[in-house]
C-alpha cells in the first residue's frame, strides 16, 4: 500500500512540475517575446511600469491562471463523471450544466448586462439545471446513473433550444455570444482567474480524495455498501461538487469541449483505471492541455485569435478517434 501511495505521489509531483513548466513557457510566448529572466524579475517586483510588466500582469498571467483552473477543473470533473456514470464517454457538459449556464450568459448578453452580470446569470442557469437534473434523476432516494445521464441530456437539449431562440433575437452581441459558445479565455482578469483557480483547486482536492470510493462504486451499489461506502450520499455529494465546479467554469469561459473527455483517458492510458491516480492526475493533464491550447489560439494568427474551444476540438477529435481505434476507451 505504501509503495502504491509513493508511486502516485511521484507521478503527481512530476505532473505538477510539468504543468508549472507549461505555464512558464506560455508566459514567455506571444506577439511580444519575454525571456524567462525578465519574467522572474517581473514576478519578483522588478521592471515596474514597463510594457513587459503590464503584459505579464494584466494579460498573460491572468489568462494562463484561468486556463489552468478551467482546464484542470474540466478534466477532473470529466474523470469523476466517467467513474460515477460508469460511462467512458461522459464529460463535464453531458448533464446539461453547460447548456443552462450558457443560456444564462446569452440571455444576459441580450439584456446588455456587463461581464459580471453574465457570470451571475450563467451560474444561476447552471445551478438551475443541476437542481432539476438531480431531483428528476432520484429513484428510491438515490441517484440512478442511467436516469441521471438521460435527464441531463434532455435538459441540455431543452436549454440548447432556448439558446438558439435567444440568438435569433440578438444583433450587436451576436459575435460575443458565438465566442462564448465556442469557449473563450480572452476576458480573463486577475480577480476572475484567482477565483476560478482557488475554487478549482479546492473542489479538485476534495474530488481527488473520493478516488477509492469511486473505485468501490464501480462494483455496484450493493457491493460498495458491503465494503463500507454509502452509495446514496457519495453519489449525491460528488454530483453536486463536480456540477457546481462546472457551472462556475462555464460562467467565465463558455463551453470548452474535449478537455474533460480526453484528459482522463490519457491518464488511464498511462496509469490504468485506478481512480486514486486517474482523478488527481487528470487535473494536471487538463490544465496543461488547455494552457497549451490557449497559447495556440492566441498565437496562430496574431493579433487576432481563435476561440480556444475550437483548438481543443481540432486537437481532441483526432486523438479521440485514435483511442477508439486502439480500443482504449474503457
Amino acid at each position: 500500500m505504501e509503495t502504491v501511495a509513493r508511486k502516485h505521489l511521484v507521478i503527481l509531483t512530476v505532473l505538477f512540475l510539468f504543468t508549472l513548466a507549461v505555464c512558464v513557457f506560455a508566459l514567455t510566448q506571444g506577439p511580444v517575446y519575454i525571456s524567462f529572466g525578465e519574467i522572474i524579475r517581473i514576478l519578483s517586483g522588478g521592471l515596474q511600469g514597463s510594457a513587459q510588466s503590464e503584459i505579464i500582469h494584466q494579460i498573460r498571467l491572468p489568462r494562463i491562471l484561468l486556463g489552468a483552473g478551467v482546464g484542470g477543473g474540466l478534466a477532473i470533473t470529466g474523470a469523476v463523471f466517467q467513474a460515477l456514470l460508469l460511462n467512458p464517454l461522459a464529460e463535464p457538459y453531458i448533464l446539461g450544466v453547460s447548456s443552462g449556464g450558457t443560456f444564462g450568459a446569452v440571455f444576459a448578453m441580450l439584456l446588455g448586462l456587463s461581464f459580471l452580470g453574465m457570470e451571475l446569470f450563467s451560474f444561476v442557469g447552471a445551478l438551475s439545471v443541476i437542481l432539476i437534473v438531480f431531483l428528476a434523476s432520484k429513484r428510491f432516494g438515490s441517484i440512478e446513473p442511467n436516469t441521471l445521464l438521460l435527464t441531463g441530456v434532455m435538459a441540455g437539449a431543452f436549454f440548447s433550444a432556448l439558446i438558439l431562440l435567444t440568438l435569433t433575437l440578438m444583433k450587436n452581441s451576436l459575435r460575443t455570444a458565438v465566442f462564448w459558445l465556442m469557449g473563450n479565455l480572452s476576458m480573463a482578469d486577475s480577480s476572475t482567474a484567482l477565483y476560478i483557480v482557488v475554487l478549482s483547486v479546492v473542489v479538485s482536492f476534495f474530488l481527488a480524495l473520493q478516488g477509492n470510493r469511486l473505485n468501490l462504486l464501480a462494483f455496484g451499489d450493493e457491493q460498495a455498501s458491503a465494503l463500507g461506502v454509502n452509495p446514496r450520499s457519495v453519489k449525491t455529494v460528488i454530483y453536486f461538487a463536480a456540477s457546481l465546479l462546472v457551472g462556475a467554469i462555464v460562467s467565465v469561459s463558455g463551453i470548452i469541449g474535449f478537455v474533460g473527455l480526453l484528459a482522463p483517458h490519457v491518464c488511464r492510458l498511462l496509469w490504468g483505471n485506478d481512480n486514486r491516480i486517474v482523478v488527481p492526475a487528470s487535473f494536471f493533464v487538463g490544465a496543461s492541455l488547455l494552457v497549451l491550447s490557449d497559447l495556440i489560439s492566441r498565437s496562430i494568427i496574431p493579433p487576432a485569435e481563435i476561440p480556444v474551444g475550437a483548438v481543443t476540438a481540432l486537437l481532441g477529435a483526432p486523438f479521440f478517434v485514435y483511442l477508439l481505434k486502439r480500443n482504449d476507451l474503457k
